[in-house]
């Protein structure tokens, strides 16, 4: 028996050295499923989008501009990695100081040596917390990117003045 087991053991092995390659092709069709950047229908349609949030991103430079203006993403341009990872950081202290008070996304605009951070603001704070919070982003980012940084800020009474639609 050890002796057959064996030479089927050999047998399997002179196949697989000896055999033709074999090739799977798998015939799927094709989705062309684009979902990202878009937000699903809710049941009751009462999620409220924002109009930056109900164009979709292939409408970015028709309908809706860029959250970043900067110019260091075109060919031969400077520092594109810092910029980005510069931006990132930005967007995360703003969303941490004023926490939940920004009801906008944070746009960044760069403009030779001034970033200007520009956004939309709830009015639940008082004038000496927003005038405070206002000086210390601009402050401290200041000192930490090297370079002037302006705040440009509007407030809205209600969270729903912002609402563009409702999905």
């Amino acid at each position: 028996m050890a002796k057959l087991i064996r030479n089927n053991a050999l047998f399997a092995k002179i196949i697989k050295e000896h055999a033709p390659p074999q090739c799977f092709i798998h015939t799927t069709t094709n989705l062309n499923k684009c979902q990202a950047g878009r937000y699903r229908i809710s049941l009751r349609k009462d999620f409220p989008l924002t109009y930056e949030m109900a164009n979709p991103p292939h409408q970015i430079a028709h309908r809706k501009a860029w959250n970043s203006w900067n110019t260091s993403n075109v060919d031969g341009g400077v520092r594109p990695a810092e910029t980005a990872v510069e931006d990132l950081f930005i967007r995360k202290f703003i969303t941490g100081t004023w926490h939940n008070l920004f009801v906008s996304e944070v746009i960044i605009k760069r403009q030779h040596n001034i970033i200007r951070i520009a956004g939309i603001v709830h009015q639940q704070a008082n004038a000496r917390q927003m005038y405070f919070l206002i000086g210390y982003c601009e402050e401290l980012l200041s000192y930490w990117l090297q370079c002037l940084v302006k705040m440009e800020l509007q407030t809205v009474q209600d969270k729903r003045d912002v609402v563009f639609k409702y999905i």
